[in-house]
């Protein structure tokens, strides 16, 4: 297999054909969007600041005041370490397209994001799957995965918080897991790009030194598209061992060749000042949690939703009807809501439904669900109430 025959991304389809045709955009992963001047009164940007940027090529990692930033939040004293990249899913590609080679075992999750498991297998590796079960509301089972790994065993990847589902390990989870890769020669892949939005506890971070795994066995991807509600900057990162950062330098030189100077100015101020960024959208994102699980608790019978440790997307399921792609269909062309169907993710009787933008229109959007789903699921009735 080669790149040319990398599966598509049943998400992104979706996603591509109907995106800018919502008016109620329930379906994302990540927070409500800021506004360039939301941004700069936030932060206090001075337009003069933006006019004295110079459109130049930045360095092949990013620039090393931004890397700093980076490394100062997520990866302490490893300014080294960190490259900057066009959201966390160029970092995947590059560090996962640097590592593999064919014939090499991933375990991936499942479901899973397209990202962090096509690459892999369009890089010729086997992969092997921890799949988080129904029956455990999608927690993860470390025993399940101590199954799939073996001495061909090249990397794991992960992202906890989870997309879809919202699922984490907990402290426990991330030592055990941590010594059980200390085992095995193998990569941790951490996606974070959830990392920071938990909402009964701290932020979700990848095993240390100090849980008993090398950092340099550690992949750390992050992104300011989930999180900080800023995916049009295209700004992540990637944390690595040195050598693999030069492998990852060599295919960029033949993509993107560097990060925008212009984005970075804004990502390093975002850095800077995070939490005036990021709480605000923390906040709304779990009082649209609480309204989502009321919702559920309503219309109990229609639809069952595990509760989303962290990430803003839930993935309920509707045991009245067996695949909702025609429900989602009849959302936008009738209401304008736009949810993700779980056949996206392998899972056709669910949805993705994501709760970290605006409140009013979340809630209107949970009720054209309920009208929608409850009349292709006759045998259940309609619930009244409310889902605030």
């Amino acid at each position: 297999m080669s790149l040319g025959d990398i599966s598509a991304a049943p998400l992104e389809d979706w996603l591509r054909e109907r995106y800018f045709d919502a008016s109620l955009d329930i379906s994302s992963s990540g927070v409500l969007n800021y506004t360039l001047g939301e941004l700069r009164e936030l932060l206090g940007l001075e337009t003069s600041e933006l006019d004295d940027v110079i459109f130049r090529d930045s360095p092949s990692t990013g620039c090393e005041e931004l890397r700093e930033t980076v490394a100062a939040r997520f990866a302490p004293g490893r300014a080294d370490a960190v490259m900057m990249t066009h959201g966390s899913t160029e970092g995947i590609f590059l560090a996962l397209s640097a590592l593999l080679r064919p014939g090499d075992e991933v375990v991936v999750l499942d479901p899973v994001y397209h990202a962090l498991s096509a690459v892999a297998e369009a890089a010729g590796a086997r992969l092997r799957v921890w799949e988080l079960r129904e029956e455990d509301d999608f927690r993860p089972d470390l025993d399940l995965l101590e199954r799939q790994l073996t001495p061909r065993t090249r990397a794991v990847v992960v992202n906890f918080p989870h997309n879809p589902t919202g699922a984490c390990l907990d402290a426990a989870g991330r030592r055990r897991l941590a010594g059980m890769l200390a085992r095995h020669d193998c990569h941790l892949f951490w996606d974070a790009a959830f990392g920071e939005l938990v909402h009964d506890g701290p932020p979700v971070t990848a095993p240390t030194e100090a849980e008993g795994l090398a950092q340099d066995r550690v992949v750390l991807t992050g992104t300011l598209s989930k999180a900080y509600g800023l995916p049009g900057i295209r700004v992540g990162w990637c944390v690595a061992e040195t050598r693999l950062l030069t492998e990852m330098v060599r295919i960029r030189d033949y993509t993107t060749i560097s990060t925008s100077p212009l984005n970075e100015l804004l990502a390093l101020r975002v850095l800077r000042d995070a939490d005036r960024v990021l709480l605000p959208r923390l906040d709304l994102a779990r009082k649209n949690r609480a309204a989502l699980l009321e919702w559920a608790a309503v219309h109990d019978g229609l639809v069952t939703c595990p509760t989303p440790v962290g990430g803003v997307s839930a993935f309920p399921r509707f045991p009245g009807v067996p695949d909702v792609t025609d429900a989602c269909e009849s959302l936008l062309q009738r209401h304008g809501v736009l949810v993700v169907p779980g056949r996206c993710f392998g899972r056709p009787d669910r949805m993705r439904i994501g709760f970290g933008g605006d409140a009013e229109e979340f809630t209107t959007g949970l009720e054209r669900v309920a009208q929608v789903l409850g009349e292709a699921s006759p045998a259940v009735p309609v619930q009244g109430g409310s889902a605030r």
